[in-house]
């Protein structure tokens, strides 16, 4: 019973939905000695790990030309908020590519969404 408990007081932020290629900025909270602050990571997001409290993902950057990968659990508390920037258009579920790829290379198509007609009155 007290997995149940733990399971049930880590519940997940509410987080948007969100799969591999997008380009995400993760919020979390981050404690250096005694302080407290939040740290923003934006990059794309090379997989989604489902298993219940397990459940993570990884997000890729570049910074200075040097991939820098962290992996974020859904569960956790540090993680204060993530927003998706834009959707990626791929077609695999792990972008592991990508860690071969740098500069323009490494760049994920954008997934349009087609634009709301406006409403003609009818006559």
């Amino acid at each position: 019973m007290e997995l149940d408990s733990l399971i049930e007081a880590s519940k997940p932020v509410s987080l948007p939905p969100f799969g591999p290629g997008d380009t995400v900025k993760v919020t979390v909270r981050v404690v250096e000695g005694e302080r407290e602050r939040n740290q923003g990571f934006q990059g794309t997001v090379i997989r989604v790990k489902k298993g219940g409290v397990r459940s993570s993902f990884t997000v890729r950057r570049l910074t200075g030309g040097v991939g820098v990968e962290r992996t974020f659990f859904f569960h956790s508390p540090r993680l204060e908020g993530l927003e998706v920037l834009r959707k990626g258009r791929v077609r695999r579920a792990r972008l592991y590519y990508l860690r071969g790829l740098t500069g323009k290379a490494a760049r994920v198509k954008e997934k349009r969404t087609p634009r709301p007609q406006p409403h003609t009155a009818a006559e």
